[in-house]
């Protein structure tokens, strides 16, 4: 169903079953999977690839160009997974060509005014909301949620099952499960209630929390030394290997620490 209001170009790829609402504007290299809805006032412009059963808000801006002085117009991509539910003058970017592709997965949430910029990877289950920005290249695993006003610098990486509190500015690495708030990022202990609404273990809630507190201990060692005692004590707690192996892929980028 295509409002006669709407404007869908020629070349765009639409799928069954898809409502393009009031004033909408669909691009020519647009691909709108089955079932999507976009409500009214929606603009999807650029490679940008929606899919299935995705619901667009008014004034949600998809596929513009990068904020970046690196573009130059290159054919690059946004890639939106299944599921999603994209609230109010959401905008997402695609990429510039040092991935040639802004990601994200399925059954997000964005609420209103929040951002994905250039060259992002955003897993499945995430919710951003209002207002929750992310500067270019960073990634953000499962599960994640952004609280409101909350600010990601660019290559920043924040871990599966993390939680950003509102108006945080997020400047070095969250490990997975952490809980980080503050004006600049400070991890604040563990996201213990992301990890109870998936229904970890309890055993394995309590082996995180010990674990928060061990890697941050500078009275134990040096890091690398924390990680290997980290791993030897927990083999079998999927949870603390995930934080484990985040950490050792950290390369050069700063680490989010607790507060002194």
């Amino acid at each position: 169903m295509i409002d006669p209001t709407a404007r869908v170009e020629s070349g765009a790829a639409i799928g069954q079953d898809v409502s393009i609402g009031p004033y909408c504007i669909v691009g020519a290299n647009a691909v709108i999977a089955d079932g999507c809805k976009l409500v009214a006032h929606v603009h999807v412009t650029g490679h940008t690839s929606i899919g299935s059963r995705t619901v667009i808000y008014p004034f949600a801006s998809l596929g513009t160009p990068p904020q970046s002085v690196h573009y130059h117009g290159e054919p690059t991509r946004l890639v939106i997974g299944a599921d999603c539910e994209i609230r109010e003058s959401v905008t997402m970017s695609i990429a510039t060509m040092a991935s040639g592709v802004t990601r994200v997965g399925d059954r997000c949430f964005f609420m209103v005014g929040s951002h994905v910029a250039h060259d992002c990877i955003v897993g499945s289950n995430v919710t951003f909301a209002n207002g929750a920005s992310l500067a270019g290249h960073c990634e953000i695993g499962d599960f994640v949620f952004l609280g409101g006003m909350s600010g990601v610098h660019q290559f920043t990486r924040v871990g599966e099952s993390a939680m950003i509190g509102g108006m945080t500015g997020v400047r070095g690495d969250v490990i997975p499960f952490g809980l980080a708030i503050g004006n600049t990022a400070r991890l604040d202990g563990v996201n213990v209630v992301g990890m109870k609404r998936r229904q970890f273990a309890r055993e394995w809630i309590h082996a995180v929390r010990s674990v928060s507190r061990m890697l941050f201990d500078r009275d134990r060692g040096t890091m690398p030394e924390r990680l290997a005692a980290v791993e030897a004590q927990f083999p079998d707690v999927e949870p603390v290997q995930k934080i484990v192996a985040f950490m050792r892929n950290t390369g050069e980028r700063p680490i989010c620490w607790p507060h002194d």
